[in-house]
């Protein structure tokens, strides 16, 4: 039986483009891993693995108009936020060359022997290795920033790790090129191209996790897919660590007293940040948690307003499309809930922005559980609270999410107490930021979570479904998922790897002694 052909495909029309390639058969996963692990001792040399990422950003950069074109055409992502998305994944490939080379990323730790302490303490050097080949499951709606390049694959080759990644199949003609571009930047520096394989085919995503030379996997995507391929990771004859992002709701408190300060303000915010990209954001704002009375009137009737001025926009697939109608129709139908702007199909191949609004008691009842599901796609969901309690019991009930924002008033954010509860609870706000920081991974304040910066502090991950682990995908420490400690017991000091030697020829930063040295 031939193998199944791989189509390029318009989302604005739903017509093919190209086919692009043919899904990988069982055989060409495993030799595609086979290759990649055959290769990862040319990643061993950190001074190569910084270049080799370096190269990689400046070849993006150099056919950026071809990248946008192809990105665009299989995403309809648009021109600006696709070249925004592209500056972003070159900056982040740049940041992980950078921690290579300092090198704090192996945790160096040195403990020299002390007799006297109890129990004694041998001689004892530890450091990170690289875990081995790391699949990556590319995003949808992220082509270049949670794709073959993204954060997922630059964090696991700077740790040294090569990568098979498994195309997202809304892009398969960008996975090509930018594959292209990656392989040719390790080339330059004397690397085989197979420390980045890629495959195409939802058989050859099953085969990839199974494949016993495979040693971890970074997935973003949805609940029921990152699931089974969690489950799968685990029920393997040597389970491995499988770090995914699959499902967040990502709620906002917004308090009584922001509500009545500056309700229209927030009400114009959050219908930007749900509908930016045609609300397919892993951080998009699903659950609104606004007060009954005048104060929440107000928002509600500036949301409305800048909702119904929302045109429709294309989502990036048409299966996507459909979950979306399918989903605000279901959430529309339960009883109390209503849709103050109507949300779903604007046209053949569109969808219209819309809110749905319900009673906070309601959701009380599992009956409701559907409305704290995220779905994909321009909706929100503004539940109407009446005091604190109810609130509170609420957020009891929320799942894990990535993000969790509250909206206050400027006395609540001066840290005032004195200016009333306003759902901020005997604490004042502080007391809030407490409540949500075991929901999720990032707390946002008076700003909207949309938007995740590549910065050093940054922790993009959170409490099952949003991820399944307590690592981030952003930022430097995403580097961390891809290794492991080995500690060397007295071991003679020519034997030692040369990044544990005691006169540290690498000038590594680390801890002797229980000194931290830079």
């Amino acid at each position: 039986m031939a193998a199944a052909p791989v189509w390029s495909v318009d989302p604005r029309t739903g017509k093919r483009r190209e086919q692009v390639a043919v899904e990988a058969t069982a055989e060409e996963v495993d030799a595609t891993v086979r290759a990649a692990h055959a290769a990862r001792g040319a990643l061993a040399d950190r001074t190569v693995r910084a270049a080799f990422l370096r190269t990689a950003a400046d070849g993006l950069e150099a056919v950026r108009d071809l990248l946008i074109e192809v990105a665009d055409a299989e995403s309809a992502l648009g021109p600006v936020r696709l070249t925004g998305e592209l500056a972003r994944t070159a900056y982040q490939l740049r940041s992980f060359a950078g921690i290579v080379d300092e090198g704090a990323f192996l945790d160096v730790v040195i403990d020299h022997p002390d007799p006297a302490a109890v129990p004694p303490v041998p001689d004892l050097r530890r450091m990170k290795i690289p875990l081995g080949v790391v699949a990556v499951y590319a995003a949808s709606n992220f082509p270049f920033a949670f794709s073959v390049a993204g954060g997922d694959t630059a964090s696991a080759l700077a740790a040294g790790c090569p990568v098979v990644v498994k195309a997202h199949p809304d892009h398969p003609a960008l996975s090509e090129l930018v594959a292209k571009v990656l392989r040719r930047a390790a080339a330059a520096h004397g690397v085989p191209e197979a420390v980045v394989g890629l495959v195409h085919g939802f058989d050859a995503g099953v085969e990839l996790i199974r494949h016993p030379l495979l040693a971890a996997a970074g997935f973003t995507g949805s609940v029921r897919g990152g699931r089974a391929l969690f489950d799968a990771a685990a029920a393997r004859p040597v389970p491995i660590p499988f770090h995914g992002e699959l499902g967040s709701l990502n709620p906002v408190v917004v308090t009584e007293a922001a509500a009545a300060e500056r309700g229209d303000e927030i009400g114009r915010g959050l219908a930007g940040s749900m509908t930016l990209g045609v609300g397919q954001f892993c951080v998009k704002p699903g659950l609104v948690l606004v007060p009954s009375g005048a104060s929440g009137d107000g928002l509600v009737k500036a949301l409305v307003d800048a909702v119904s001025d929302t045109e429709s926009g294309v989502m990036l697939d048409p299966r996507m499309r459909d979950a979306f109608v399918a989903g605000v129709a279901e959430r529309a139908a339960l009883p109390g809930v209503e849709s103050p702007v109507t949300p779903g199909a604007g046209g053949p191949h569109t969808v219209s922005a819309g809110f749905l609004t319900v009673p906070a008691a309601e959701l009380a009842d599992p009956a409701y559980d559907l409305l704290l599901e995220e779905c994909f796609g321009p909706v929100t969901v503004v539940a109407r609270y009446d005091d604190m309690d109810q609130l509170t019991a609420l957020l009891a009930r929320l799942p894990g999410s990535l993000t969790a924002t509250v909206q206050l008033s400027s006395d609540e954010a001066a840290g005032d107490e004195a200016a009333g509860d306003g759902g901020a609870g005997d604490g004042g706000a502080a007391d809030l930021l407490a409540r949500l920081a075991p929901l999720a991974g990032r707390l946002v304040v008076d700003s909207w979570p949309t938007g995740v910066a590549v910065a050093p502090a940054q922790h993009h991950g959170g409490p099952y479904p949003a991820t399944t682990s307590t690592s981030t995908s952003v930022g430097g420490t995403a580097i961390e998922r891809w290794l492991r400690p080995v500690a060397y017991q007295n071991t003679p000091e020519p034997l030692l790897p040369s990044e544990l030697r005691d006169d540290n020829p690498l000038r590594l930063p680390r801890r002797c002694d229980g000194v931290l040295e830079s």
